[in-house]
């Protein structure tokens, strides 16, 4: 389960028409206050039955008009199953309240994800009547979309992404323009163990960097949590295989999404000879490959 907050007109449905409109093979249930505020496009929809919108690309969009926990049991319950559950919290609501329900039997949580509008969210935070409430939002993400960037020059966006930083915790913050931001920087870390063969293969995509890194050496537990403890901020995407010290006849999938990470253990290593594999992927112009192998210098330390 992923939950999207962020406050009013940041941006958050514009971000939900995108994923359901570029599903590519994942099968999205969507929960949301309002189907209104949605716009799915016509010949999108295959079936409405004013509770549940199936659309043709086999994600569903379901109303919480019936009660949040109520509509997540049923939402679980369906066949086929989905792959993800989106919750678009409301403008005024703490998506970490939110988040607590993927604690419910049958969900993991996959990360919090805060949409910002760049034009106005120092002002809404500097509010007296909003402003800690923004300030919270913000503080609560693993992921900061920092959305609408397109409307600031050059000099105002420098700084507002030092601000947002600061604001945020050290969450990842990732920008974008009219919700355009790559798919599969937005999931991963609550479902790691799908992808336990190819965990190291992540697209390049233009205008971010990307880093890889392998050994043979095997890591202790504990240096391992140090060190992705200690990633830089502009590492927003991160995956691949880890060879564990402590258990090592196993291979052990890592994800990340923002600042949210899991590590699992999947099958074993069978006849490959055990080795680490990782990729992450972070925002352009921040030395991405400096700082990470900055980090993994105490690796096998």
């Amino acid at each position: 389960m992923t939950v999207v907050g962020g406050y009013l007109g940041a941006g958050k449905t514009t971000l939900l028409n995108r994923l359901l409109r570029h599903a590519a093979g994942t099968r999205f249930a969507v929960l949301v206050n309002d189907f209104g505020a949605i716009n799915i496009d016509a010949e999108l929809i295959e079936s409405f039955d004013g509770e549940t919108m199936q659309l043709a690309n086999g994600c569903i969009c379901c109303s919480l008009a019936g009660g949040f926990a109520e509509t997540l049991f049923a939402v679980r319950d369906l066949e086929p199953r989905p792959d993800r559950v989106l919750v678009e919290a409301s403008g005024v609501a703490d998506p970490m309240a939110t988040a607590q329900y993927a604690h419910l039997d049958g969900f993991v949580l996959d990360g919090v994800i805060v949409v910002a509008d760049a034009e106005t969210v120092r002002g809404r935070v500097r509010d007296r009547y909003v402003g800690r409430h923004v300030a919270e939002q913000l503080a609560q993400a693993d992921l900061v979309v920092l959305n609408k960037v397109d409307l600031l020059d050059p000099g105002r966006l420098e700084r507002l992404r030092r601000w947002i930083v600061e604001e945020s915790g050290a969450a990842r913050v990732i920008e974008a323009e009219r919700g355009e931001v790559p798919v599969e920087f937005l999931f991963g870390a609550g479902a790691p163990g799908r992808s336990h063969r190819r965990g190291a293969a992540l697209e390049d995509h233009p205008d971010h960097d990307t880093w890889s890194f392998e050994s043979s050496v095997p890591v202790a537990a504990d240096r391992w949590s140090a060190i992705v403890d200690a990633l830089p901020t502009s590492v927003v995407r991160g995956k691949g295989i880890v060879f564990v010290a402590d258990d090592p006849l196993r291979r052990f999938v890592f994800q990340s999404v923002g600042r949210r990470w899991t590590m699992a253990p999947g099958e074993s290593w069978g006849t490959e000879q055990p080795r680490t594999r990782l990729a992450f992927v972070g925002l352009p112009g921040n030395r991405l490959t400096d700082e990470l192998t900055r980090c993994f210098q105490e690796y096998s330390a």
